[in-house]
């Protein structure tokens, strides 16, 4: 009884303990606004309000506040999900967690295909593309082409039925990349394993079947200079499924020596001379050291480039690591992000004359809504 008793006040006196550290920890600790983790801004400390209590929402809002700013957060976090994963689970957050190491992304089903389709076809009948060579690239993510790193039984959408849809009902000429990455899956890494996007070499496969459907002799990666920019990249889909035990990435730039190039951001008005921005290479989001990461317009000129086309670029984050391997083939190439672009790339297009080219390119994760896409006007 004596024994029982001691165990009981042992117990209690570590509880009280633990709970009074973890409070005075809270309050000494300072809170952090945004966590790279898991890649969001964290709740900030509510306002208190007569209106915010008497509806509920201050009492959400305070809960929100305390489980973000929690003491030792993220072990606790990691923790957990390793602990979920030990014990087999296979998916967290609609990420599937596959073999060799590798966080894919789950496919939702696409809802707004046919909607997709006639703004593309809309875009494509204007006055400003006529004469203009317009194609539509619509690329596959890891869970088609890495569908043998899946957990057995995982649902595998077959993404490019819809993207034949796009293809078909949009009226589009198609630049289909989704054949090339199957057959260079054991050649390269074509999918970052913590990350939504291709890698540089699966955007490099990419611009292989761009060259292949535009007669254009493509560089070889041996006429390029390589150069690790990062080696310890966890992104996207690293930060929903917050395992923090996980192996980072390797991002892989290519430089053309052959190149000259100037790069014109215009809502920043800044110039540099390269695509690639290095001091990303040092923050959570690397992926943004592809072009400087979100612009409305990017304008790039290349003195050295072996035709005097001119390529106007509409597209998603996907697009940012192809880009450095088109430049090589226009003199000009206009980048548009249309989420952030206000004017339309068709009126853009109408008051440049020498705009030659229209490549339209979108992964079949986001296209379904991707707001950009719903632009292009």
């Amino acid at each position: 009884m004596i024994r029982e008793n001691t165990i009981r006040a042992l117990a209690s006196v570590l509880l009280t303990a633990s709970v009074l550290i973890l409070s005075i920890t809270f309050l000494l600790l300072k809170k952090q606004e945004f966590s790279e983790n898991e890649n969001r801004y964290l709740e900030p400390l509510p306002a208190l309000t007569w209106e915010s209590v008497k509806s509920g929402q201050y009492m959400e809002n305070i809960n929100s506040y305390l489980c973000d700013h929690f003491p030792f957060r993220d072990f606790f976090i990691g923790l957990k999900t390793r602990t979920e994963i030990t014990l087999g689970r296979r998916e967290i957050n609609q990420v599937f967690i596959g073999r060799d190491g590798y966080l894919i992304e789950k496919y939702q089903k696409p809802v707004n295909t046919e909607q997709i389709s006639r703004t593309l076809k809309t875009f494509g009948e204007k006055e400003e593309l006529t004469g203009k060579e317009l194609h539509l690239m619509l690329v596959p993510t890891a869970i088609y082409t890495y569908k043998n790193k899946l957990p057995e039984f995982a649902p595998a959408a077959d993404q490019m039925e819809t993207a034949e849809k796009i293809y078909q009902d949009s009226g589009l000429l198609s630049i289909d990349c989704s054949q090339d990455l199957l057959a260079h899956q054991q050649d390269g890494q074509l999918y970052y394993r913590t990350d939504h996007h291709w890698t540089t070499y699966g955007a490099y496969v990419g611009y292989l079947a761009f060259c292949r459907e535009k007669g254009l002799v493509p560089v070889s990666l041996d006429e390029l200079e390589a150069e690790t920019a990062a080696e310890d990249f966890c992104g996207t889909i690293y930060s929903k499924v917050n395992d923090y035990s996980q192996k980072g990435d390797k991002i892989t730039i290519y430089r053309n020596p052959a190149d000259k190039l100037t790069v014109y951001y215009e809502d920043t008005k800044e110039t540099t001379d390269s695509l690639y921005n290095l001091k990303y290479a040092r923050k959570k989001d690397k992926y943004s050291l592809f072009l400087d990461n979100l612009h409305p317009l990017i304008e790039i000129t290349n003195e050295n480039a072996e035709s005097e086309r001119e390529l106007v670029l509409i597209k998603d984050s996907y697009a940012n690591s192809i880009t450095p391997f088109l430049a090589h083939h226009f003199k000009k190439i206009y980048v548009f992000d249309t989420r952030y672009y206000k004017w339309g790339p068709s009126s853009f297009i109408k008051g440049h004359e020498g705009i030659t080219d229209v490549l339209i390119l979108y992964n079949m994760n986001t296209v379904d809504t991707d707001l950009g896409i719903r632009g292009i006007y």
